[in-house]
């Protein structure tokens, strides 16, 4: 063991006097790694204490489980959660293959320009402030002068205050995201279409394929590794939904669909300063989507050949 350690440390030596360089140019990014991701981490055991601000970390007294076991009794930490996975769930089925057919979309565009510019337009809503894009969606749809409420009135309809009905929450955030999101993230899948061999599709026009026919046949199966990763990761990301969005547009009219585990985080620690509960729902959330990518990445691994490790 000890001459396993010695030799390791010895190619260790070796790699960094032949590149030396090239640690050097990675050192700034693994001291902000260290700073801002694994110092921080310290913070944790305030999940495990009754935390008092004044008495400090070291301080406060140790307290075991307990906070997770008054979190796991908290009917709203209970919703709060179960909110956080539909509305995630739903974005994995409604929002996840958006940007798979956008990229097929642009790659089957026959004009450059035509696609270039269709491109531009897809790409721009991601640049927007997310403050803005709330903005947006308030008064598009405000019940007064709000372009959707304008046309149910001309239509004689009733108008409807959308942001205040929980039952249309959801089909809000996820439709407002999949508008500001799903462009910029084609971008991940035509770089993965720009890598198939130009030899394929011309084998196959020579074997008389249609256009359908290559994107079922070529383009869908040669991007798969590609989709199976991004699925992966956003699986692990089923218990985080976008946080300032949320604040943004919801009210607490709406915290039945709406309220999630970063809001009650941020309801319960900043603004109700019960420091251990909002530390120890956020380890809750952690350790959750580590399953779940652990998971994910084990199924693909035995069902497929693609897998993050």
């Amino acid at each position: 063991m000890t001459s396993m350690i010695a030799g390791y440390l010895k190619r260790l030596g070796e790699d960094l006097r032949k590149d030396w360089q090239l640690y050097l140019l990675i050192l700034p990014m693994l001291l902000w790694i260290v700073l801002f991701l694994y110092k921080p981490m310290e913070g944790l055991q305030i999940a495990f204490k009754d935390f008092s601000p004044f008495r400090g970390i070291a301080g406060s007294p140790w307290v075991g489980l307990e906070n997770f076991r008054t979190l796991l009794g908290d009917q709203i930490f209970i919703r709060a959660f179960v909110n956080t996975i539909t509305i995630s769930g739903l974005g994995l089925i409604f929002a996840f293959p958006v940007p798979i057919v956008l990229a097929i979309m642009f790659n089957e565009l026959q004009s450059e320009l035509g696609r270039r510019f269709s491109q531009t337009i897809v790409y721009l809503p991601h640049f927007i402030s997310v403050v803005i894009v709330a903005g947006i969606v308030i008064n598009l749809l405000s019940p007064t002068t709000g372009v959707v409420n304008l046309i149910l009135s001309s239509l004689g309809l009733d108008r409807v205050y959308f942001l205040t009905q929980p039952e249309w929450f959801r089909t809000i955030f996820i439709g407002s995201n999949v508008w500001k999101e799903a462009g910029f993230e084609s971008i991940v899948y035509l770089a993965a279409i720009a890598g198939i061999s130009p030899t394929l599709y011309e084998s196959a026009r020579v074997d008389g394929a249609s256009r359908w026919q290559m994107m079922w046949r070529i383009t869908l199966p040669c991007i798969l590794p590609t989709i199976i990763i991004m699925l992966i990761i956003r699986i692990g990301n089923l218990v985080e939904v976008g946080f300032e969005y949320i604040i943004l547009l919801y009210q607490p009219a709406t915290y039945r669909t709406a309220d999630v585990v970063s809001t009650y985080v941020y309801r319960t620690g900043l603004q109700g300063t019960q420091y251990d509960l909002a530390t120890a729902a956020g380890l809750f959330n952690a350790v959750i989507a580590f399953a779940l990518v652990f998971a994910a990445n084990r199924i693909s691994r035995k069902v497929s050949t693609t897998s993050l490790w």
